[in-house]
């Protein structure tokens, strides 16, 4: 299984001196040797390198980087897999920011990169690369804004119109929410929320299922949101699809089944999310966490949904790193008038811009909400504050404009 391994560590300046461009040398020839490709960049007191190969041999080869007495705190950062290689290059890359400018490492980087443009400007590793990287430069203030001089106006989602049904006796219907990046002007993702053919929420519908059978059919529902998303024409747009953890574990061939339904309706991996929520308790973590494996093999994305109001918490966090982390919206609500909450979202933020995990705030209601979080450093959101869930379509988005002429750009 093709494996990325990212770590961070600090140069032992107590060793005796060696030459940094000889010791990539060599590391250039044993990676080679191993098929592991390697992309190291140096500050003059960091390191921050990206390993890829196969699984055996990157837990090799960094078993011997733990004992080199040349590294000190040695810190893993991230573990992913996938399906393909990120860098083209075998063997050893150093970019030495001491003697070569930020942005032309970064831009030389990305003419390594194998992955689709598109596809590294949501890339967990390309987002810890320029992270470091753009330590060297000066932080730009982040600016705080005002209720007051905000406005919301609505606009039409360019997707086609929503439609009456799918496909014959389907067993639900899916209302689709969009995920919105305010200060980008656009859509992050689509939320596919489970409704019953009577339109109603989820909990009713799944009361009325067999409960023996109720992991089968939470999977078997998802290729109906697949199908959706073919029939109203998400182009290039994510989905977001909830998935119980035990689905996972519990009903044989979970990912092929996923992988089947999601080529079937014409989309590609890389558009699909899947968000697992912590209200459920996980038994059997090493069968979950071989189905997780499998899913960044296949390419698509993982979530942690609703986060802050289960079972698992910072536990589940601890235990795998999700490309994005939803915080529940009893958090979120009235955050502007809470300081326990506010204090609460600046730890989770910090944690996350730590692990490169992007970040969404559920619930958004009233613009004096997005202020806050917006100001606080969070970039997605998700809420009635800017479009409410359409049943078998997406309905208008509000975005927020400035009240006053002349006022800050986001």
């Amino acid at each position: 299984m093709l494996t990325t391994l990212i770590y961070k560590s600090q140069l032992n300046l107590s060793c005796e001196s060696f030459s940094l461009t000889s010791l990539v040398e060599s590391a250039k020839l044993r990676n080679a040797a191993r098929n592991i490709t390697g992309i190291l960049l140096f500050n003059g007191v960091d390191f921050l390198q990206i390993l890829e190969g196969a699984e055996e041999d990157i837990n090799t080869l960094f078993a011997t980087i733990r004992a080199d007495s040349r590294h000190l705190n040695v810190v893993e950062l991230m573990r992913d897999y996938g399906p393909r290689r990120r860098f083209e290059n075998i063997g050893m890359l150093l970019f030495d920011l001491c003697t070569d400018a930020p942005d032309s490492v970064l831009s030389t980087v990305l003419r390594y990169s194998k992955l689709e443009r598109y596809l590294t400007a949501e890339d967990k590793v390309f987002k810890f690369i320029r992270s470091f990287i753009n330590r060297q430069k000066q932080p730009v203030p982040r600016p705080t804004l005002h209720p007051d001089d905000w406005t919301l106006i609505p606009e039409h989602a360019p997707f086609g119109h929503a439609i009456p049904g799918l496909i014959d006796n389907q067993p639900c219907q899916f209302a689709l929410q969009p995920i919105v990046e305010p200060s980008e002007g656009k859509i992050s993702s689509l939320e596919a929320l489970i409704r019953g053919n009577d339109g109603g929420s989820p909990e009713h519908f799944f009361n009325t299922i067999d409960q023996d059978k109720v992991y089968e059919v939470d999977l078997l529902t998802k290729a109906y949101a697949f199908a959706l998303a073919e029939k109203i024409g998400i182009g290039d747009h994510k989905i977001a699809i909830n998935l119980l953890p035990m689905s996972l574990v519990n009903v044989p061939g979970a990912v092929d089944f996923l992988m089947d339904k999601i080529l079937a309706h014409g989309l590609q991996p890389e558009q699909v999310v899947i968000e697992v929520t912590e209200n459920e308790m996980i038994s059997g973590f090493n069968q979950f966490n071989s189905a997780i494996k499998q899913l960044r093999a296949a390419g698509i994305g993982l979530a942690i949904d609703d986060f802050g109001s289960g079972y698992a918490g910072l536990s589940l966090l601890t235990r795998f790193q999700p490309d994005k982390l939803k915080i529940d919206r009893e958090i979120i609500s009235d955050i502007h008038l809470s300081g326990p909450k506010q204090a609460i979202v600046k730890s989770i933020i910090s944690c996350c811009t730590d692990l490169e995990i992007a970040l969404v705030a559920e619930g958004i209601e009233r613009i004096e909400e997005w202020c806050w979080l917006e100001s606080a450093g969070i970039k997605r959101f998700q809420g009635f504050l800017f479009a409410r869930p359409q049943l078998n379509g997406v309905g208008d988005i509000h975005w927020p404009q400035p009240a006053v002429s002349g006022h800050p750009a986001l």
